[in-house]
């Protein structure tokens, strides 16, 4: 570990001195990519809704190296969590649809094929994904089943050698330009209960309506999943895993990079505050000088510290001995609630100013919205930590 100190006022803490010099060199590198490559659009983009050159930054993901980084082989780069964790942080304190971009493609989509599929389905696949040549999807969430996959209504049953999947996901990041999609169907007791599914998308039944309309995560492509008698042959089964254990071990994995990202999405705001703060204007005096002022400036830095330094304790424990359900929950709850906190004090401080895109302020606070209940609702973290508190399951 390096011993550096730092001047730099918003880590008052020396942060990161606990970083090793090759694990700030990634930070800065996919700090650097975020903000020449894409923070001088994202408002625009956020503001009309889409994410006109998806297909293009994949491609230029792929080249930094960061689709499925912390995966081994196969044109991986093969990081540690910790690279993969500050690589999250540096691209949600873009945006948060940038880090989902990342996280569904590496984290759920390749995590699945590289953890559960079978060498030709791995050969086939993860290296034109890591090179951002052919972007991936995540089909677990339907219409009405959300917290409780187990109750998901989109079933696969055999046809002679074939397998045909009919039903509905819904919320599926990436699905409307997906290449292939992973899609978790109920193949029934006799079959393995729930089984994946790698889905080429221009496979005949399958359909990818873009979501529009909506108030967060705009700078991102979210669709649908329909499955129309989709006729898939044997080898399109994942074959590594049976049961919810395959999606939601994937779920943690992306889970994960959402601890660090939501204190990406934090900074950008405290940044944003602080700078604001000693620049504007009120009584003659900045509104720096102010003790109130001060004293949200002190409370959202604490925030960002303390939520960081979890994040960067999970990483450690995660290269180290892996991490335990109960471990990410904690991470996921505590910190995008946080970060939520903090965007909201920020927004204050900059009173009007904090609604106009702008600043990133009310955009980060919107996109941290649809983060704090995608992969896991508050609920069911604080249920996962109450059950390994008490031993008791309190879900049903």
């Amino acid at each position: 570990m390096s011993s550096r100190t730092t001047t730099d006022p918003l880590d008052l803490i020396d942060l990161a001195s606990q970083l090793s010099e090759s694990e700030r060199a990634i930070a800065a590198s996919v700090r650097g990519f975020g903000e020449q490559r894409v923070l001088p659009d994202i408002a625009e983009w956020y503001e009309r809704g889409e994410l006109p050159e998806a297909r293009q930054l994949a491609k230029e993901l792929g080249a930094l190296g960061v689709l499925g980084m912390h995966l081994e082989g196969y044109g991986c780069a093969g990081a540690s969590a910790v690279d993969y964790g500050l690589a999250c942080l540096e691209l949600e304190a873009i945006d948060s649809g940038l880090r989902s971009l990342v996280s569904v493609q590496g984290s759920l989509a390749m995590f699945a094929i590289w953890r559960f599929g079978s060498e030709e389905q791995k050969n086939e696949w993860l290296p034109r994904m890591a090179a951002g040549e052919a972007i991936g999807c995540f089909g677990l969430t339907e219409p009405d089943h959300g917290s409780d996959p187990a109750g998901m209504t989109t079933r696969a049953r055999r046809d002679g050698s074939d397998w045909v999947l009919n039903g509905a996901k819904m919320w599926i990041t990436n699905a409307p330009i997906a290449d292939v999609a992973v899609v978790w169907a109920n193949a029934g007791e006799a079959d393995g209960g729930i089984r994946g599914f790698v889905v080429p998308t221009d496979t005949p039944g399958f359909s990818a309506p873009e979501i529009k309309h909506k108030l967060s995560l705009r700078a991102s492509v979210t669709g649908e999943i329909v499955l129309s008698d989709v006729r898939l042959p044997d080898s399109a089964v994942l074959p590594e895993v049976r049961g919810l254990k395959g999606p939601l071990s994937c779920l943690s994995e992306a889970r994960y990079g959402i601890v660090w990202g939501a204190m990406g999405a934090a900074r950008s705001a405290l940044e944003s505050a602080v700078d604001y703060a000693k620049q504007r204007r009120q009584f003659d005096r900045p509104i720096a000088g102010f003790q109130l002022t001060q004293a949200k400036l002190a409370d959202m830095a604490l925030a960002v510290w303390t939520g960081t330094l979890l994040a960067l304790h999970l990483g450690r424990r995660k290269d180290e001995v892996g991490l335990r359900p109960e471990q990410v929950s904690i991470g996921k709850l505590n910190n995008v609630s946080a970060a939520i906190e903090v965007c909201r004090t920020a927004r204050t401080i900059l009173g009007a100013n904090g609604i106009s895109l702008e600043y990133p302020v009310m955009r980060h606070a919107n996109n941290l919205e649809s983060v704090l209940t995608y992969e896991g609702t508050p609920e069911m973290h604080t249920l996962v930590i109450g059950q390994a508190l008490t031993g008791e399951s309190a879900f049903r």
